[in-house]
């Protein structure tokens, strides 16, 4: 099927959510259930299996197996149009409030629970020279280029999409398309990157991709949605995110889940801090500038109760049973005793 989607609110065609992969056991049901763009950071985190804060009132994500959680999960925005047609038999859902949002509080999770192990963590977009990286992410993609300048040096050597894709009516010599080319290319250095590092998918922690892609908003804004320069734009760009798509998942053995938003404009802005690709300090909280560790985090009440009630109960159990051995008769509860009797009497 394709996925176009005619949700209307306020009588003007929606944004959509559209799930590209996910594994066997990550279930997204059929129907039209609108969701909000606000909670697009909670919906990723279920699907990787962690806990969140307010319970997501959504039917689209089923419940998951509890032993058996994806690998990694690649979320892009697109924006400059409602919706992607993709050929296959996908997921799409009407997006409500399109409010501009971020990953941040999945990275810190994931941070927080693999601390010890080497999670993969990129935030990108392009086109505002945005980029956080954690773990890994600073080796895997040392050589990603992420910068406009970077990427317009890229595009310029052999094997870029200039010369691999048919442009037709997008031209080389233009700023808006070049701009759009540029986070097209951006998205084929990652999936060429990450063909050299399967490693990553052995890894027990799993791995945040997130990207924000605004070179189709310029192209709307340049030649508009009737022009052929945006229907060969929308063209490369499905073709691109199916080709990332099928990447992930063959890194990953199918065990990732890759989703993309298409906005047509957001709300309000968005600001990020932003990373240097080349950092090779691995910061505990990015929120600290002194390199401080997490006190706790959401998940603190649910472990220190567990302990608490365990060693309560375990110290209970050792007072009974202290207590029967105290008052225990010898030679009415002992087996040991009452045969050693029988036989000094037979004896």
């Amino acid at each position: 099927k394709h996925c176009s989607l005619f949700y209307f609110s306020s009588g003007v065609l929606g944004d959509s959510l559209t799930v590209l992969r996910s594994p066997q056991y990550v279930t997204f049901r059929d129907g039209q259930w609108p969701i909000s763009g606000e909670k697009i950071p909670d919906l990723v985190a279920l699907t990787m299996g962690f806990s969140i804060h307010e319970d997501l009132d959504w039917p689209g994500l089923a419940a998951g197996w509890l032993f058996q959680r994806p690998r990694a999960n690649a979320l892009i925005v697109v924006r400059g149009l409602d919706s992607l047609d993709f050929p296959k038999n996908i997921s799409c859902y009407p997006l409500e409030n399109p409010v501009p949002f971020t990953l941040d509080s999945v990275a810190n999770t994931v941070h927080t629970l693999f601390a010890d192990s080497t999670p993969v963590v990129l935030q990108l977009a392009p086109s505002e020279e945005r980029l956080y990286m954690m773990g890994m992410a600073n080796t895997v993609f040392e050589d990603l280029p992420v910068t406009l300048q970077q990427i317009r040096g890229r595009l310029s050597q052999d094997g870029s999409v200039l010369t691999s894709l048919p442009l037709v009516s997008l031209s080389r010599n233009n700023e808006a398309d070049l701009l759009f080319l540029s986070e097209v290319q951006v998205l084929y250095d990652i999936s060429a990157l990450l063909q050299k590092h399967k490693h990553l998918a052995k890894d027990p922690a799993p791995d945040l991709y997130s990207l924000e892609l605004a070179g189709l908003e310029e192209i709307v804004r340049r030649y508009g949605t009737d022009s052929p320069q945006f229907t060969d734009a929308t063209r490369i760009l499905t073709s691109a995110l199916q080709k990332f798509a099928d990447d992930v998942a063959n890194v990953y053995a199918n065990n990732a889940v890759v989703e993309v938003v298409t906005v047509k404009t957001f709300e309000a802005p968005l600001t990020r801090k932003s990373r240097s690709i080349l950092e090779s300090k691995q910061i505990s909280n990015p929120g600290s500038p002194y390199n401080l560790a997490y006190k706790y985090d959401y998940d603190y009440a649910v472990v220190f109760n567990i302990v608490l009630w365990l060693m309560i109960v375990l110290a209970l159990s050792v007072i009974v049973i202290s207590y029967n051995l105290w008052n225990m008769d010898p030679g009415y509860d002992s087996i040991i005793y009452r045969m050693t009797n029988q036989k000094i009497r037979m004896d």
